[in-house]
Formats: structure tokens, sequence, C-alpha cells
């Protein structure tokens, strides 16, 4: 599947319609919600007391997503909380999932670091009856996991643009993604590894480095790979600070302007600069805001009973109408991709 062109009706919006690709062999079932679910109704119900967790603060693409959620949160009356580490660890996450309980959270929106190290405190909440919504990031405990695009959708898309760059000429590409451990990230590698294989056999992907979530990681990982490997030709980084900081490393070595092709995941407002300037040709993304909106109004359908993370149930949001997909999973929408001609047109 190609990035999709279309745009919600507002400037610096892509449509959010969800895409009828069901994930298999990716991303993990839930332990409740898809699965039938163990939390007590009791502790949740009606109370919109919504804590947000991120991968890490002090990133733009989850301040973004945190601001759609709070903005969302606030639209049905209910409270936002952000909380988190600076440290995008595998259990970075626990003591904040701790004092949620602590406090009685109504539901917990968590991008998760790790698919399984903070099951045991995910599934503490879930007893006290808060309800778990994953985003971004999945993990193998929650009700619902809010998916930004499908796997497929998210490799075809990067896979496409490293075909329209290079064709059918023999050319060394190296992806530099963020944290090893996290869900999304390892399976839209492994899936852009395989779609590059099979049909792009010219194009090699001749390493894979990681920049941990944090700027000056992701800055030398790039360094790193470009200098490890003299013939490299490009690099893919589908997460947001790897594709920042490889963009900054090539801005500050002019020696390698028109030398490596760079594309990936990022957010426009970071971008926008090194688009103009011919760092990067095109990237792509979604509508980053909508994505903590609809893990907002998943948490409430949760809360309220409207659902429950069951395969075919269907809800009704101000985004739009959705369907809960096979193991508790929403999706979005298609991806969208930026360049010259509109990476002005969006504030995200």
């Amino acid at each position: 599947m190609r990035f999709s062109e279309s745009m919600r009706g507002r400037k610096g919006r892509v449509v959010g319609a969800a895409v009828a690709l069901a994930v298999t062999g990716v991303l993990l079932a839930g332990c409740a919600g898809g699965t039938g679910g163990t939390g007590g109704a009791s502790a949740a119900a009606g109370n919109y007391n919504i804590v947000v967790m991120p991968k890490s603060l002090g990133n733009k693409y989850f301040g973004a997503s945190d601001a759609g959620a709070k903005k969302a949160i606030e639209s049905f009356g209910g409270k936002y909380t952000e909380a988190g580490s600076n440290e995008a660890a595998p259990n970075s996450q626990s003591p904040f999932i701790q004092t949620a309980i602590q406090n009685g959270a109504g539901a917990i929106i968590l991008a998760a670091n790790d698919p399984q190290a903070v099951c045991a405190d995910l599934k503490s909440a879930q007893t006290a009856g808060i309800k778990i919504v994953t985003f971004d990031s999945d993990t193998n405990c929650r009700d619902a996991f809010i998916n930004q695009a499908t796997v497929d959708g998210v490799a075809q898309g990067l896979v496409d643009l490293a075909i329209k760059k290079f064709g059918k000429n023999p050319a060394n590409v190296a992806i530099e993604s963020g944290g090893p451990n996290a869900t999304n990230l390892n399976a839209w590698v492994a899936a852009i590894k395989s779609k590059m294989a099979t049909q792009a056999p010219n194009i090699k992907i001749v390493d894979l480095v990681y920049g941990n979530d944090v700027d000056a990681d992701a800055y030398n990982a790039a360094k790193g790979v470009i200098t490890a490997h003299p013939d490299l030709d490009g690099i893919i980084a589908p997460d947001s600070v790897s594709v920042k900081e490889a963009a900054h490393y090539l801005s500050d070595t002019p020696s390698l302007k028109g030398k490596i092709w760079l594309t990936g995941l990022g957010l426009p407002s970071e971008l926008g600069a090194y688009v103009k300037s011919g760092v990067f040709d095109q990237f792509g993304l979604w509508d980053v805001g909508a994505l903590g909106q609809l893990a907002a109004y998943t948490a409430k359908a949760l809360i309220d009973g409207t659902i429950k993370g069951v395969k075919g149930e269907k809800f009704t949001t101000p985004l739009g109408d959705f369907t809960v997909a096979d193991k508790g999973e929403i999706v979005l929408g298609p991806l969208f991709v930026f360049d010259k001609s509109n990476v002005d047109n969006f504030n995200f």
C-alpha cells in the first residue's frame, strides 16, 4: 500500500479513516479487553481521570500526541494528566503506572517502551478496574491498541520511497531505529527488510543501528553508521528522533550533501527546514494529534462500557466511526507523504 495523499477537512490534519488491513503475527494480543477483560468495572465506571504516558517526555512527537489526548479528554469533561520519564527505558514507566493506580485513575493511555516489561504493573491496574489503552507502540497487556497505521502500510510506504529514489540501481541502505525493544519499531523494521528483499533486491540493507529515542544518541548513530559504511547510499529512519537527528548530522556535514539519501517518519515542524534545504526529498507520517485524540476517545468508550476491545465492536468519535479489529486493534488511518510542496501546510 502506498502513502495516501488524502487530507482531513481542516488545515494541518491527515485523514484518520480506518484501514481495513489487520496486522497478523506481529502485534501481540492484549491480556484483557480484546480477550475478555479482567479488570473490575466499579473503579473505572464514569471515572474520566485519564493518565497519558508517552515513551519519554520532551519528545516533540509525543508532545503532539499528548496534546491531542488532552484536547479530547477535556472535551468530554475528563481530567488529563501526563506522566513519564525523560528516559525511554523498558521499566521507566512502571513507577508512573503504580502512581496512577494509587491515585484512582479511570484509564491509562500508554506508548509502551517494551512489550512485556510493564505487564505486571498494567495487570495490577486492570485488577483495580483501570482501562488500559496503548498507542504508537503496543504491549502484551491492555484493553485496546491504537495503531497509527498498519505495519504493512508503514513498511510499504518507506520501501516505495526507496524504490522511487534508487529504481533498479544498486544501493546500500542502513536503517536507524529508536529503542531496540519498541514493539512498533521492531515490527516496521522487520517488514521493511522483508519487503525490500522481495521487491527491490538491488537495495541492500547493510546495517541496523539505534538512536534510543535520545537526540545525542540518534545523532551519533547516524554519524557512526555513515562512517562505518563509506559506500552507504541512504538511511531509512522509522522513528521521529532518529530521522530528525540523521538530518541534523547530514546538514552539519556539507561533504555528504547529495551523497546520502534520507527518508523516514518525522514531524513536519522539525523536518521542514531540512526538506527545503535538500536533505530530504520526502518523508511520511500520520496526524499525530489525532492519534492521541483517538486513544482518549477509546479510553472513554472503554470506561463507559461502549466497547470492551472485542473484534467487531464499533464506536463513534468526533474523528469518525471506528471498528475494533483483531486482538483489540483500532487503526487511525493511512500515512501521508510530506515534501517541498506541502510541508509548510502543517504545524505539528
